[in-house]
């Protein structure tokens, strides 16, 4: 058993093997697709359609081929071959059979497809026509069959009678029968045709044969009218009206006018009705079979007895409280045997009776109003009025007078005035000082009696406006006068403070006052005209404060103040200038060091006046020329005057202004010496033969004096005590005493 299972294995190996080699030693050149006899043939033509294989290869035994063919991309027929050839035959070809082809061709693993081709098939079998009964009566079914037995595909078929195109009916076969009714009793020809549904543009087939068909007339079913009275008919007046049909067998009989049907039966009848002026016009009997219908008709005249009935209103206008009339009126227009006595009245009110005669009178109200109408009676007939909508005018109420949006002195607004109630339309006058200045009427409930005013020139003006009403003749309602918030701009600010020259690191007060305007009044700051943050304030008062803390030396310079309110008009005061003075300590240090560099200096010169008076320089000071001074026996004195400016604190530097005179008296302790006051004449720079004076003694009593003169400021408030009580109004303080 092992060994057949072995021999077994080793044919499949070897058979497998030569399958591969066979599959790697062929190859497919082309595929060629041919349409025989050509690409374009007429209807009824066999056409071949042959596909063929071009394959090199080297092997022993022949190729299996696997062959499709294709139309518009659909898979129309396919073979296994061993042959390289394989056609395929369409015999006797229709339009339905045009389209695109193309072959491909599967060799084991290998594939390729052949060029596509188009093939062309021209011409429509001409359809057939046939009825099943070619004589019919009005209204009856013609059965009609249109077939193209030799085409295939879904069909379009038309169907026309007397040339005129009545059906279009699709069909999946090539076959379709229809039912064709004919409208009226004549001579009727059909015929038909059809279109491929796939391939519209190879147009419309040829018509089929025609048929002729005979429709004949039912005139047994044709209705004859009668109308008695048919003359002189009068308001009131009895009237039958009959239809007649020779053969009332299935069938219906219809009386109608005006498209009203009035009567209705399987049968001949009789209708009998009293007649109204309305009721004159054309009557139709119509009588219906199947679908075929007979017509007569009679015109009837029937003159009024007395005409529609009019309600009127005694006056146009009528107002709550007042009182008014409805009266109901008909006009007689035939006067034989008959007269006014003869037509009864009666008046209703939403269809309630309020009135038996053709007159109602009352006093208007809400509860009067409605839709009156009347009704007039007279030999059965009855006739009613339009309907009169009666609604009592509300006389206008009190007019309210009041203010568009916000009201500014010296500038245009609006003043809107309205009543609460009132029937429109409404008049509107605008009056000051009860006089008229402008009016308006109102017609509509959605239009509104707005004036425009140029302005006023102070807050009180705007009483002496009051608004006059009316929607009745000399009756005027006039308003109280118009009371609203006047909003007056704010005057020039001014500002104020305690000083115009502040100490360093002290607390800066300015108060910014205008002398009228509507509150609140915003008020805000400016530095060298820069808004100072966070400094806008809306006070209810004519003045605010700012406060600026310990004051720095950078915030000296202008300040300015502006003030605005609901106006919208600002104003600004004119600026004022705040000098920022060194701080005590700062000036205090200075001074300070002044004198430690005076004493510093002293000092110095001391020494070099010590060491010039020793010996060895004698001969030199001898030699000095030295210029006396008219006093003498003063002591040594030393004066300094100082002028510090602001930039010295900046600087660390103290600055000395003015002028430093230096006097000294040298006094000789001996007998060799007197009293001499010299004063030291300095050499020019580049004279170096110049002497220089050498005093031999100096006295050590000195005397420093340093003097801070004040120097005035501008802008320094002249009345420090009407500040100091604006400052207290601001802190609900008492003023400190100045």
């Amino acid at each position: 058993m092992s060994l057949g299972y072995l021999t077994l294995l080793c044919i499949g190996l070897a058979a497998l093997r030569q399958a591969v080699d066979a599959q790697s030693a062929f190859t497919i050149d082309e595929v060629v697709l041919t349409l025989l006899p050509r690409t374009d043939v007429t209807s009824g033509t066999n056409v071949t359609l042959r596909c063929e294989a071009k394959v090199s290869h080297s092997l022993p035994q022949p190729l299996m081929y696997l062959f499709r063919f294709w139309k518009d991309e659909v898979v129309v027929y396919a073979k296994n071959s061993s042959q390289a050839i394989v056609e395929r035959t369409l015999r006797s070809v229709r339009v339905v059979n045009t389209g695109h082809y193309k072959c491909d061709v599967r060799i084991y693993d290998k594939f390729r497809e052949s060029g596509s081709e188009t093939l062309a098939v021209t011409g429509l079998q001409t359809p057939s026509l046939k009825v099943k009964s070619d004589i019919v009566f009005e209204g009856e079914d013609i059965i009609v069959t249109c077939s193209a037995l030799e085409e295939t595909g879904s069909l379009i078929f038309f169907f026309y009678e007397n040339n005129h195109q009545i059906k279009r009916v699709p069909s999946s076969n090539n076959s379709v029968t229809v039912n064709i009714t004919p409208k009226k009793p004549k001579e009727t020809y059909l015929q038909c045709a059809y279109m491929v549904m796939m391939l519209p543009d190879a147009g419309l087939s040829k018509k089929s044969n025609m048929w002729k068909i005979i429709v004949k007339d039912l005139d047994e079913i044709t209705p004859e009218i009668k109308i008695s009275p048919n003359k002189n008919v009068v308001e009131g007046d009895r009237v039958q009206v009959t239809c007649q049909v020779k053969d009332p067998s299935n069938l219906e009989v219809f009386l109608t006018k005006d498209g009203i049907l009035l009567h209705q039966l399987h049968t001949s009848f009789t209708h009998s009705f009293t007649v109204r002026a309305e009721d004159s016009g054309e009557y139709v009997c119509k009588a219906e079979k199947g679908n075929v219908q007979k017509t007569a008709s009679y015109w009837l005249s029937v003159a009024e007895l007395f005409s529609k009935p009019v309600l009127r209103l005694n006056t146009n206008q009528v107002f709550e409280g007042d009182s008014f009339r409805l009266t109901c009126t008909c006009a007689l227009n035939f006067t034989q045997n008959f007269s006014k006595a003869d037509i009864s009245f009666r008046l209703l009110k939403e269809d309630r009776l309020i009135s038996s005669t053709a007159t109602y009178t009352g006093i208007a109200s809400s509860a009067t109003n409605g839709n009156y109408f009347c009704v007039a009676m007279a030999k059965g007939i009855n006739k009613t009025s339009l309907p009169l909508v009666f609604k009592a005018k509300v006389p206008v109420s009190v007019p309210i007078i009041s203010a568009v949006g916000n009201v500014i002195v010296d500038q245009p607004f609006k003043v809107w005035c309205k009543a609460d109630n009132g029937s429109l339309p409404i008049t509107f006058r605008l009056l000051k000082d009860s006089s008229p200045v402008a009016e308006i009427k109102v017609m509509k409930t959605t239009d509104r009696a707005i004036f425009n005013i140029a302005s006023i020139s102070y807050p009180g003006e705007i009483k002496k406006f009051t608004c006059q009403a009316n929607n009745k003749e000399s009756i005027n309602k006039n308003s109280a006068a118009l009371r609203t918030s006047v909003i007056e701009p704010v005057s020039e600010p001014f500002l104020q403070a305690i000083s115009s020259t502040i100490t360093e690191g002290t607390d800066l007060y300015l108060i910014c006052k205008v002398q009228q305007g509507t509150e609140p009044i915003t008020f805000r700051w400016y530095h060298n005209n820069n808004e100072i943050p966070s400094s806008s304030q809306e006070v209810s008062l004519l003045l605010s404060q700012h406060i600026v803390k310990a004051i720095e030396r950078e915030q000296k310079g202008q300040y300015h103040c502006e003030a605005t309110n609901l106006a919208s008009k600002t104003k600004q005061s004119p600026p004022v200038t705040i000098t920022v003075s060194l701080a005590i300590w700062k000036k205090a240090l200075i001074g300070v060091l002044c004198i430690l560099l005076l004493v510093a200096i002293i000092i110095v010169l001391i020494v070099l006046l010590k060491k010039m008076s020793n010996p060895r320089r004698k001969k030199q000071a001898n030699e000095l020329s030295v210029k006396p001074r008219p006093k003498s026996g003063d002591p040594m004195r030393v004066s300094l005057t100082l002028d510090i400016e602001d930039n010295s604190a900046v600087n660390g530097t103290p600055y000395v202004m003015g002028r430093n005179v230096w006097s000294e008296n040298v006094s000789a302790s001996g007998d060799d010496h007197s009293e001499e006051e010299s004063e030291l004449i300095h050499p020019q720079e580049g004279d170096c033969n110049r002497e220089v004076p050498v005093t031999k003694e100096i006295d050590p009593e000195h005397k420093i004096h340093c003097t801070d003169v004040p120097v005035p400021t501008p802008g320094v408030l002249e009345q420090p005590e009407a500040v100091a009580l604006e400052y207290a109004q601001l802190n609900n303080s008492e003023p400190e005493p100045a």
